[in-house]
């Protein structure tokens, strides 16, 4: 990290402004070495300062120069933002002015990553920069904000100093066993310490699947027989007139998608082709990719017609969705009642019609019972957000579970420890305090390069 990056830092087209971040030793004396106006070397920190940039003496656009010397910068190095026009051409010719005279190009997320190499931030900060870039919801917004300001990182630092006191303990009573006044750390204490810490942990893993929840949302397949009413449901749940809706058996051939928030969840809903034996080619393969959706759902909303009695297709999705998370909707309860359905056989029922928007009220307030959005909106955003993180507080529940069974089958202290270490690295691994360079290069591969 020796040398100085640059990138164009804001979306790359026709706008108000661009910027062209650099960051690195030399950051100030290129930017001063293209720039005309003040000595960028002799201003103020965190001072903006008005001139042009100029290529071989001719003027490519008038720019405010925005100075940050280290360390209170983004990456703690020396940081430069240049503030152009926002056409294509201006910003990218300033870019290459800068690397020509002298700086490198940025890798993507080269910006955040030499702030976590720099010990600005944690691994898991530098994930929710680009949750907050990403994010599709005002609660993945928050969610995002809530990592960045170490509410996730501080509950992961509290859980390991725990377990370093308990290491320490057990360190002491295997190195220095002649000091009876030391606490003698027994295998009934370590087991009492191991079941909170694993009940901890295993809250942790739960309830951390709300924030797939905040952060994709929830997809949703709506899928039934022809002329149940799928693509008028979808119409309504959205309110837009998305997918065409006809009394012709197969009208809808290929998934239509949409999208509507619930509490400030996103809903991804995908209306698919009718469920039914068919000799024509298109539509059997809109119902064979129906059909393959169901694996792939978070919610089934399986529709039946409140005016027909069950048929052998209805049944055939009523078991194929059996052990899917599913809301039935009998659909049409404006109409005469003859479907032979008992209601208690079934755990979610809700009746709706498509006449108005009122008509499916109950089906949205079945989806945010059932993935109780409500209680996830009102609580704090202290969850584990991504796979990665997920799957190193697993390998590290694993390791507890082990050192409780090396107690139970009565193994010696000093082994329980080791599975006990193996804990601690793995939620070091979480926030970073262990790392490898392939892992950190493949985390900031997905990063926007002026990021």
């Amino acid at each position: 990290m020796n040398d100085t990056i640059a990138a164009i830092s804001t979306a790359l087209g026709v706008g108000a402004i661009s910027i062209i971040r650099l960051s690195g030793p030399e950051a100030i004396s290129i930017a001063n070495s293209c720039f005309k106006g003040k000595d960028l070397s002799k201003v103020e920190s965190h001072t903006i300062n008005y001139g042009h940039i100029i290529d071989q003496g001719e003027v490519i656009d008038e720019v405010l120069v925005s100075i940050m010397k280290a360390p209170k910068t983004y990456t703690t190095e020396d940081v430069v933002e240049i503030n152009c026009h926002g056409g294509i051409i201006s910003t990218k010719r300033i870019l290459e002015t800068v690397l020509m005279h002298g700086a490198r190009l940025a890798e993507p997320g080269e910006f955040t990553k030499r702030a976590f190499l720099n010990g600005r931030i944690d691994l898991v900060k530098s994930e929710a920069v680009m949750d907050i870039i990403d994010s599709k919801s005002e609660e993945a917004n928050k969610l995002a904000v809530s990592q960045l300001s170490g509410s996730t990182s501080n509950m992961i630092k509290k859980f390991r100093d725990s377990l370093k006191q308990l290491l320490a303990s057990i360190e002491v009573n295997i190195d220095y066993p002649e000091y009876h006044d030391i606490e003698v750390v027994t295998k009934e204490k370590i087991q009492t310490e191991l079941i909170s810490m694993k009940k901890e942990l295993e809250d942790i893993i739960k309830s951390s699947k709300n924030s797939t929840l905040i952060k994709e949302g929830i997809k949703t397949v709506i899928i039934g027989r022809p002329n149940v009413g799928k693509s008028s449901i979808l119409n309504k749940l959205i309110e837009q007139d998305k997918a065409i809706v006809t009394d012709i058996a197969g009208t809808t051939r290929d998934i239509v998608e949409g999208q509507v928030y619930l509490e400030g969840i996103l809903l991804n809903i995908i209306d698919t082709a009718g469920i039914r034996k068919t000799e024509d080619i298109v539509e059997k393969i809109g119902v064979e990719k129906s059909l393959s959706m169901i694996d792939e759902a978070d919610l089934v909303i399986v529709v039946l017609n409140n005016n027909e009695e069950l048929t052998s297709e209805d049944k055939e999705i009523l078991e194929k969705t059996k052990n899917k998370e599913r809301i039935i909707v009998i659909n049409k309860n404006d109409l005469e009642k003859k479907i032979n359905i008992s209601k208690s056989s079934l755990d979610s029922v809700v009746e709706t019609n498509t006449n108005t928007v009122e008509g499916i009220k109950e089906l949205k307030n079945k989806i945010i019972d059932l993935f109780q959005l409500e209680s996830i909106k009102s609580k704090d955003y202290t969850y584990l957000t991504n796979a990665r993180q997920i799957s190193l507080a697993k390998k590290a529940y694993q390791s507890l579970k082990e050192a409780e069974e090396g107690l139970h089958n009565s193994l010696p202290i000093d082994m329980i420890e080791i599975d006990l270490k193996d804990t601690f690295d793995y939620l070091g691994e979480i926030i970073g305090e262990t790392y490898s360079e392939e892992i950190l290069d493949h985390l900031f591969a997905n990063f926007c390069v002026g990021k």
